[in-house]
Order: C-alpha cells, then sequence, then structure tokens
C-alpha cells in the first residue's frame, strides 16, 4: 500500500472497437473507489478520473495523439491532493483532488473490449 509515488508503464493498444485503452490505476482501495489514468488510441486523449462507488468521474484531461499498435509511455505522479500526468515523456498537464488521500494499491487498467498490451511497470515512492 502507497500514497505517495511515481509510477510508469509502456502500454501498446492493440484492438478494440469500442475503447483501446490502457492506464494505471492508484490510491486503489476496491473495485469501486480508485484514481486512474488512462490513454485512448480510439478518442486520441489521456484523461484523469477519480472513481467513486462505481462511478466514474472526470477530473482532467488533454487531447493528444495515441496510435495503436505502437509503445507509448504513461506517468502518473502522486504527491498529497497533486496529480502530475506525462506521456511518451512530456507532462500533459497537472491537477488537484482529495476524495481518496489514503494509501492504496497500484493496478494496470483496461476498459470495455481493449486489448492492451504493457510493459516495464516501475513504481517509485517519494519521500
Amino acid at each position: 500500500m502507497i500514497r505517495d509515488l511515481e509510477v510508469s508503464t509502456r502500454f501498446k493498444a492493440v484492438a478494440g472497437r469500442v475503447d483501446q485503452a490502457g492506464g494505471i490505476a492508484i490510491r486503489f482501495l476496491d473495485a469501486d473507489n480508485y484514481y486512474v489514468v488512462r490513454a485512448n488510441a480510439l478518442e486520441n486523449n489521456v484523461r484523469f478520473y477519480r472513481v467513486v462507488s462505481g462511478k466514474r468521474q472526470q477530473i482532467a484531461g488533454a487531447d493528444t495523439w495515441v496510435s495503436a499498435w505502437e509503445w507509448h509511455t504513461l506517468t502518473l505522479r502522486a504527491e498529497e491532493d497533486r496529480f502530475t500526468i506525462s506521456f511518451d515523456g512530456r507532462e500533459l498537464f497537472s491537477t488537484n483532488d482529495r476524495a481518496f488521500g489514503a494509501e492504496g494499491r497500484i493496478a494496470l487498467w483496461t476498459k470495455a473490449d481493449s486489448i492492451t498490451r504493457f510493459d516495464r511497470l516501475e513504481i517509485r515512492p517519494l519521500q
């Protein structure tokens, strides 16, 4: 269990008609309560959400080219109530949220019919 960290992974969206997405979930308390950053190749965007009682709420996002069948790097830095999201080494946005301040688990994330490959999960605690 960890609260303040920087986590990154490489991912490649390879298929999906509804979604071609990959992401990272943090402060994961259970299947209905967590934060998630995800990149979607069908929508060409990166979004940051809170999921509370199973309901997803967008906190922030940016439109950017997310190509299918290519490796991308997604990074999420969480320090107290500040979240910074980077994509392919470029910072996209930062935002604040206080919904989940406690420690939680970390998970890789996909949605709907996404078929996504992941590689090189890196987790760095912040002190």
